[in-house]
């Protein structure tokens, strides 16, 4: 089984520990990006995984495909091009301070290439399962042409197809609104991975649920899964993130998976000293893929990816560096945390 994922990746400058932006004179380096994760997850659990991106051609693009060569990600299918690389600042937030994230990736290799650049018929070679996100048609009207061309052609390879749809109101500025877009994108999708508020800002489907909900009504989220596979009957599973945020360091974290038959909702973790959470629901994503690939039934796919993505709250970074074995551990209820030895 090849899986094959593609989008934006960035450098990631953050502060040391919670620090505030310029509070000290140093960032930490790194890359990320939500498809380039969801690789790296499903690199770490022992799938075939290839990342698809253009990156600049200077010494921060080839230190970028080193760093996902070291996780086993493949990157014969990244192209080289002319731009540069996007960029996103982070700070860390604590108790009521929230985390902030600076976007800079105007005129980046993939928000500025051509859809013509793209050799799908090289690019879904041997490609069981295609991935995507709402984040890279975000970027560019020329990187939305090359998120539809990219499921329209998946589909018509027979490829299965999943989306995060990932809403971020920060990137829509072009001149499109989301749900232009991503309406689209949603015909060639057969997993829909979703939080309530990109089920109503990405695809235009209102739901009576509140983002800041205190406590959530799951039934909610039943029927809004519901109507996002009434809308688009190409969907065969819908999986909802359900983050209870009661401060920057203290959230709840559950989801729930909708396949038509059944509605099923994940235990509930209470995470009470997140460490870093940015990427939290790209490791969702890839534990989801990795479960529905792997295990005989939806609910269990689901408990694989909130337990992974649990995991992913306490580590710093982007990627997700966990193993199957870890993340089975704490799905099969060792949340104990005691020292292995």
């Amino acid at each position: 089984m090849k899986i094959l994922t593609l989008g934006e990746i960035m450098l990631r400058l953050k502060t040391p520990g919670h620090d505030r932006f310029f509070q000290s004179p140093m960032f930490e380096a790194t890359f990320g990006g939500g498809e380039a994760n969801v690789a790296v997850s499903l690199s770490n659990y022992g799938m075939d995984a290839e990342y698809c991106t253009v990156l600049p051609e200077n010494t921060i693009g080839d230190e970028c495909i080193n760093e996902l060569r070291r996780f086993g990600v493949g990157t014969k299918k990244i192209m080289r091009g002319k731009g540069r690389m996007g960029i996103y600042y982070l700070e860390t937030g604590a108790n009521q301070r929230p985390s902030k994230v600076i976007y800079d990736r105007e005129y980046s290799s993939i928000a500025i290439a051509d859809v013509s650049v793209f050799d799908w018929d090289s690019i879904f070679e041997d490609v069981n399962w295609f991935h995507i996100t709402g984040i890279t048609p975000a970027i560019s009207e020329s990187a939305s042409v090359i998120s539809i061309e990219a499921v329209k052609e998946a589909k018509k390879r027979g490829v299965k197809v999943s989306c995060d749809l990932n809403y971020r109101k920060n990137l829509w500025k072009y001149g499109k609104e989301a749900s232009e877009v991503m309406k689209e994108i949603t015909k060639y999708v057969d997993v829909v991975i979703a939080n309530e508020e990109d089920c109503q800002k990405s695809l235009g489907i209102k739901a009576d649920v509140e983002v800041t909900d205190g406590e959530l009504d799951t039934k909610k989220y039943e029927k809004l899964s519901n109507k996002v596979m009434s809308i688009y009957p190409n969907v065969s599973v819908v999986a909802i993130t359900l983050r209870e945020s009661k401060s920057a360091d203290i959230n709840g974290w559950s989801a729930c998976i909708n396949d038509g038959k059944e509605f099923y909702v994940s235990r509930k973790y209470m995470m009470s000293d997140i460490v870093d959470r940015v990427g939290g629901g790209d490791s969702f994503a890839g534990g989801l893929i990795y479960g529905l690939i792997n295990y005989d039934s939806n609910p269990k796919a689901l408990e694989f990816a909130v337990a992974a993505s649990c995991l992913k709250h306490s580590i710093n970074g982007d990627f997700n560096r966990v193993t199957v074995k870890e993340v089975e551990t704490l799905m099969n209820g060792d949340a104990s945390g005691r020292v292995q030895r």
